[in-house]
Order: structure tokens, then C-alpha cells, then sequence
């Protein structure tokens, strides 16, 4: 294959729209939630994946899990923990059965500005995929999101 072949080419073109659709999606909701919540994305997802965790087997998540869930380095991650703890978002606690583990949760306070956040958040995407979806670049790649999970 070379740097001309058409099948490089339309891949190049396909990731291109790609990552334009991401990134006009992420910068939609992250204006949409710093100026209403004083949220940026990486918080509001970190808050949304914490969330979902639960006591039952398998129900905390590690570090590492909670990093690839926000797409984010473990580094990274534990300073964005570190950020919302500090806010009172988030509080970490010794795991019960393993005093090396640390687990982290959302705290009521965490809880209650998720659920605020959380129609500001759907609104901006909605808004974001809508306008989108006018272009005819990535309007294949809209209609692919919403056909994910029966969208």
C-alpha cells in the first residue's frame, strides 16, 4: 500500500471525521457543563462511572478500571480524584477485606450535582449530534452512535 492507495486514503478520511464528531461533541458539553455546573467532562464522567458502582461482588471498580472507563492515564485519573475529593464529591475509604485497596465513591453531595449535571449533559450532546448530523462528513457517524446500544 502506498501513501495514494484509496483504501488508506478513505481510512484517513474516516478517522478525520471521527475525530472532528468527538471533538465538537466533547467541546459542546464541556462549555454546556462548566458554565452550568462548573463541571468540566473528565469530572462529569469520572462522578458518572463512580456512580454505577455498587457493594455487591464486582461492584467497586480498581484504579485502573476507573482509568480506562474516563480514558484517562491512572496518574491522571488519581489526580482528577484527587481534584473532586477535594471539592467534596468524592470521598476514598479503606476496602474491608483488603487494607492495601483504597476505594473510591461519590459522595451525596457528588450524587445530588451528577444529577444535576446529567440533563445539561444529555442536552449538549443531543445538541452536538444534531448539529452534526447536517454535515454530510459525519452524519454516517451520527447515525452510528445513535444505532450503538439500539439508539
Amino acid at each position: 500500500m502506498t501513501a495514494t492507495d484509496p483504501a488508506l486514503t478513505a481510512l484517513a478520511n474516516g478517522w478525520a471525521a471521527l475525530s472532528l464528531l468527538h471533538g465538537r461533541i466533547e467541546a459542546r458539553v464541556e462549555r454546556a457543563l462548566q458554565a452550568g455546573h462548573d463541571l468540566s467532562v473528565r469530572e462529569y464522567s469520572l462522578l458518572d462511572v463512580l456512580s454505577r458502582q455498587h457493594d455487591g461482588e464486582g461492584g467497586h471498580l480498581q484504579m485502573k478500571q476507573v482509568a480506562d472507563a474516563v480514558v484517562l492515564s491512572q496518574s491522571a485519573t488519581t489526580r482528577l480524584v484527587t481534584r473532586l475529593e477535594d471539592r467534596g464529591l468524592l470521598a476514598r475509604y479503606l476496602c474491608p477485606t483488603d487494607r492495601r485497596g483504597i476505594y473510591t465513591n461519590v459522595t451525596e453531595t457528588g450524587l445530588q450535582l451528577l444529577e444535576e449535571a446529567r440533563p445539561t449533559n444529555d442536552a449538549a450532546l443531543q445538541e452536538a449530534l444534531a448539529e452534526a448530523a447536517r454535515h454530510p462528513e459525519l452524519a454516517p457517524l451520527v447515525r452510528a452512535v445513535a444505532a450503538v446500544d439500539g439508539g
